[in-house]
């Protein structure tokens, strides 16, 4: 694998020099992550974010320029307090990290103390990948044992281009089954986590679990067969309010199948730069005027949810909503409304008269009948309420 020497995806010379100029020939590429492929996957119609990402366009500090700061990362407490607790989960050669994955996941008998952990330290992340799977060949070539594998290095192919993931922890069972971990500081009370974020840290781990099955796919040949890659994940919290480690088996099957899918049909990032005009730069220190016109070049698809997973969602709500888009109501609503795509057109359909005629579209009538009855259920509700409460004179609150 080639290797851009500032760590990212491997690409063609060409489109690593197109990716460059539209990320700024001076601007380090940001790599993809986990967190950032979910989200991806999760909207997939935007070609904006598929866009940056792919090119590695620093979003974070693009957002402060066009003057709608994400406010997104963990304080320097929470930092350092999650890395001590992945420190102390895998101490002792992951002793405790092996006996909760024997726990929760089985896969052989119990550890009796720490398992292997092999040395995957290299220079850059394609040698880091192959000595990972080098790792993963070796462990499962050795079996009645455990092996640890701390921060491996994993690659997934996205959209034409390869991204270099790095999960918490892969374990390899005795039985020669992989499943991988995610290591989380938010906590685990009696036995359960705030489900909306074990759902953000299921679908993360899917997109682990993919790259892992494509390192196993290329290691088939050298094992004779494709080892076992486990579709339940380890999820490791503190245990209530301590910083003892509690462990917990996420099935993701359906989050693989969803991420697989979506990741599927992301427009190739080559097809969104090769569309955009030559001048168009997103180097943070170009003029906020420029930038403005650079990222409204590409069309974004937004949605409430991308405030929790995109650097660029404040702007993007605001322009939403300048433009009257109901997509800035959900995409529930924004499915309800059927053809109905602006604000204004929702508003006119709920003060127009009943249409007489025949031969319309039988959705969109009863789309148009649905916001009439509402808006009259509406007006009936402030009229009545209008009349039993006393008017309490001008001034008072």
């Amino acid at each position: 694998m080639s290797e851009d020497p500032n760590g990212a995806a491997p690409a063609a010379p060409a489109l690593r020099q197109r990716l460059a100029q539209v990320r700024g020939v001076s601007v380090p590429p940001r790599p993809l992550d986990a967190r950032a492929l979910a989200a991806l996957a999760a909207n997939p119609g935007c070609h904006r974010r598929a866009l940056l990402d792919g090119a590695g366009v620093d979003k974070p500090r693009l957002a402060e320029a066009l003057g709608v700061p994400s406010g997104f990362g963990q304080s320097q407490f929470a930092f350092m307090r999650g890395h001590a607790f992945e420190a102390r989960v895998k101490a002792d050669g992951g002793a405790e990290l092996l006996r909760l994955a024997h726990a929760c996941l089985g896969g052989g008998p119990a550890p009796d103390s720490g398992g292997e952990v092999p040395d995957l330290a290299a220079p850059g992340p394609a040698e880091r990948v192959a000595r990972t799977e080098e790792a993963l060949r070796k462990a499962v070539g050795r079996p009645g044992g455990w092996t640890l594998l701390d921060h491996p290095m994993l690659v997934l192919e996205v959209a034409g281009s390869e991204a270099f993931l790095e999960p918490d922890a892969v374990v390899v069972h005795p039985d020669g089954g992989w499943s991988v971990v995610e290591i989380k500081s938010f906590p685990m009370l009696d036995g359960s986590a705030d489900a909306a974020k074990v759902g953000s840290a299921a679908r993360q781990a899917a997109v682990y679990v993919l790259a892992l099955e494509e390192a196993a796919a290329r290691l088939s040949g050298p094992l004779g067969a494709a080892p076992a890659v486990r579709h339940r994940v380890l999820l490791v919290c503190p245990k209530d309010f301590s910083n003892l480690p509690a462990g917990a088996a996420v099935d993701v099957r359906k989050q693989r199948a969803v991420t697989r899918r979506q990741l599927s049909r992301l427009t190739r990032v080559e097809e969104l730069a090769d569309a955009l005009p030559p001048e168009v730069c997103f180097d943070p220190d170009r003029p906020a005027a420029e930038l403005l016109h650079a990222v409204e070049s590409v069309p974004a698809a937004y949605a409430p949810e991308c405030l929790s997973a995109c650097e660029l969602a404040f702007h993007c709500r605001e322009r939403a909503r300048s433009a009257g888009d109901v997509t800035a109501l959900g995409r529930s609503v924004r499915g309800e409304l059927g053809g109905l795509t602006s604000v204004d057109e929702v508003l006119a359909a709920a003060s127009s008269l009943p249409d007489t005629g025949e031969g319309g579209d039988p959705g969109a009538e009863a789309t148009v009948a649905a916001l009439r009855r509402a808006a009259r259920l509406r007006t009936e509700a402030l009229a009545a309420a209008g009349a039993g409460t006393p008017d309490r004179g001008p001034g008072c609150r």
